[in-house]
């Protein structure tokens, strides 16, 4: 179902509540350490502008129990007015009588940004009353936080019931790279699942398996299927409560004729560190070794199968990437991707965190913003947040 988008609304004169995702990393001081989600709203924030909207921008900020002096968004409005070159008002609150009194003095092109919105317990209760205070601000609602799309929250789910709610213009993009793969994608499909736990994997799996012709799994999750095969894994990651869903997620896959590969070598060491010394195994792990990467015969293995791949969806890093010894599984796959003709869409934070470190997520199809979002989208769930948007 298409969702109508801020291109389909008239914003001439409008008041625009726009759900941003400003929740960036912050350092003691307060600076901004990474502006990345700001700078991706503003294609959205500069059409509305150009269009002469009144713009209402709204953000949570961290995960406040009440209002929190470090989770204001007063550093996100010192960012945001260098980089629209323009002012942007912050306000103190997101609703009562001195927000209405700023909103009814806005001309079109203005700019303002209301108060975490989680310092009201409201927001995350989704509560309605609330949601209808955020609304009476506006004619308009623009969601454009794919980060919170699967929370149903007041100000990305229970406020689209009150106005006319369409998408911005990252919203749009996730739908249409996440709906492509998941409806029509191009053949073959090779899904990369990485990150140290299946239990965040399994519905993916499961989801994934009637669309996909190959999975590639590595990172900790790996080693609860390797012991599932009956594979020696030594001291790795193992979730024992889930060996037997693993047993069970292979032969779906061999009767589905989907090929699920998994390391057949491993980078092992005795201790998590740095600076441990590191060894390679073949196959098997021997006893008291960790698992933290996989091994080059993997890499070639996973290169070879990702060749010729036409559609390419990567969630979770391959090993502790974290750690610069332990990165090489992920880097390389990382680069390899990012020369090949597919469309690759690369969801979830670690993974985002790995191309962006190497400098390829620019050549990447579609870099998702959100990770818990993108993974509840590859498990086939409905998001709240989408769901609102009004179809075109």
């Amino acid at each position: 179902m298409e969702k109508k988008t801020v291109k389909d609304i008239n914003l001439n004169g409008k008041r625009v509540f726009m759900r941003a995702d400003f929740n960036v990393p912050l350092d003691q001081n307060l600076n901004i350490t990474d502006d990345t989600r700001i700078k991706a709203a503003l294609p959205t924030i500069n059409y509305i502008l150009k269009n002469n909207g009144k713009l209402i921008l709204s953000s949570h900020l961290g995960r406040p129990k009440g209002p929190a002096d470090s989770l204001r968004l007063t550093p996100v409005a010192n960012r945001l007015s260098k980089l629209l070159n323009k002012p942007v008002k912050k306000l103190d609150d997101c609703i009562g009588d001195s927000v209405k009194k700023e909103v009814s003095q806005m001309k079109p092109g203005d700019v303002l940004l209301l108060e975490n919105v989680r310092f009201y317990a409201e927001e995350e209760k989704n509560d309605a009353n609330f949601a209808k205070k955020l609304a009476e601000l506006a004619d308009i609602y623009v969601n454009d936080a794919f980060g919170t799309c699967h929370r149903a929250h007041a100000s990305t789910e229970g406020i689209a019931k009150f106005l006319p709610a369409v998408a911005g213009f990252l919203v749009e993009k996730e739908i249409a790279y996440f709906e492509k793969a998941l409806k029509n994608p191009d053949k073959p499909f090779v899904l990369i699942l990485g990150g140290a736990k299946v239990s965040d994997k399994i519905g993916v799996i499961e989801n994934m398996l009637d669309k996909v012709n190959a999975i590639l799994i590595g990172g900790g999750m790996a080693y609860t299927f390797l012991k599932a095969k009956g594979v020696n894994i030594g001291s790795s990651k193992l979730e024992k409560d889930k060996i037997d869903i693993a047993k069970d997620i292979l032969s779906k896959a061999e009767a589905k004729k989907v090929k699920i590969i998994l390391p057949i070598d491993h980078l092992n060491v005795l201790e998590i560190n740095e600076n441990a010394k590191t060894s390679i195994s073949k196959i098997s792990i021997p006893d008291g070794f960790i698992a933290v990467d996989i091994g080059p015969e993997t890499i070639s293995l996973f290169k070879n199968e990702l060749k010729s791949a036409k559609t390419i969806v990567w969630n979770g890093p391959v090993g502790i990437f974290e750690m610069k010894p332990f990165s090489k599984g992920t880097e390389e796959l990382a680069k390899f991707v990012a020369d090949l003709k597919a469309i690759k869409i690369i969801g979830g934070g670690d993974t985002v965190a790995a191309v962006e470190e190497y400098n390829v997520a620019d050549k990447m199809s579609h870099v998702s913003t959100g990770g818990g979002a993108s993974l509840e989208y590859l498990e086939g769930k409905v998001l709240p947040g989408i769901a609102a948007l009004n179809n075109k």
